[in-house]
């Protein structure tokens, strides 16, 4: 690496955070196969803190990285991501929520905006901010000012987030480089390491973290024990009218029911053993 680009390479940081706890986050933090260091960020928010830099090893910068991640973790875990990214030149910010296309906003390192204002007003309804009080401290940040760099304009942005219970641990800010966010997180209290451990893993944590959500009961437990044997009772006497009908289409609804529900009890049962 050439000097110049050691030099670029220091100003880049990054930073996640998923607004969940770190129990609901950490099961798909797995899934990213990227080591990364995790901790509590207050009421209902969580912080990610990547402990490699894979920006400067592939092709991607640092915020096509980040989109990548804040979106993989929002799909997974049905929860608001937020990537807040910065190098040299610029900062910005990219929102990821469900399947949704993610939303972000940029200001150059003097904190000229560059981004568009629409994008602060999604940015609000997407994670329930005030439409008055907090739009108009967003708006001020997509507005000129001298005297606020790009730091200043991300400090800014986490301040209105505070509103919501964002309080990110002491030395986890913006603007910091990558190594020193590294290090600061490793002496945070109630810190979780993510390691990549492997598909069987992987698999397994995917799972934990569909039974955490809102059809987890429906996935395993007596509501759906119920629901499967309800399916496998309806798939027999279906199946034999089905046969004495002759019709293909009820013996394949009837097959599909059957299926469900006996993947239904076995899946229940398999996680009972673990």
């Amino acid at each position: 690496m050439s000097p110049e680009a050691s030099e670029r390479a220091l100003g880049v940081g990054a930073l996640l955070l998923c607004r969940a706890e770190p129990d609901v986050a950490e099961p798909v933090a797995h899934l990213l196969r990227e080591g990364m260091l995790l901790a509590p960020a207050g009421s209902g928010w969580s912080v990610l803190v990547p402990e490699g830099k894979p920006w400067l090893h592939g092709e991607e910068p640092v915020d096509r990285v980040l989109t990548g991640w804040a979106t993989a973790l929002a799909v997974g875990s049905g929860r608001p991501v937020l990537a807040l990214w910065w190098d040299t030149d610029r900062c910005g910010y990219t929102l990821a929520a469900g399947f949704r296309r993610t939303v972000g906003y940029e200001w150059l390192a003097n904190g000229t905006p560059v981004g568009e204002d629409e994008a602060m007003r999604t940015f609000a309804a997407r994670l329930g901010l005030d439409p008055v009080l907090d739009m108009q401290s967003l708006e001020a940040l997509t507005r000129p000012d001298t005297q606020a760099d790009a730091r200043a304009r991300m400090l800014g942005l986490l301040a209105v987030l505070t509103r919501t219970g964002l309080a990110l641990p002491p030395g986890l800010a913006p603007g910091e480089p990558a190594d020193r966010l590294r290090e600061t997180a490793w002496v945070q209290r109630d810190l979780r390491k993510v390691e990549w451990a492997g598909w069987r893993d992987a698999v397994r944590a995917e799972f934990e973290v569909v039974e955490s959500g809102p059809l987890g009961p429906w996935v395993r437990g007596p509501r759906a024990r119920a629901l499967a044997a309800a399916q496998v009772a309806a798939g027999v006497p279906l199946a034999a009218w089905a046969v004495r009908r002759r019709s293909g289409g009820w013996a394949v609804a009837a097959a599909v029911l059957l299926v469900q529900g006996a993947l239904g009890l076995a899946y229940d049962r398999m996680r009972a053993r673990h």
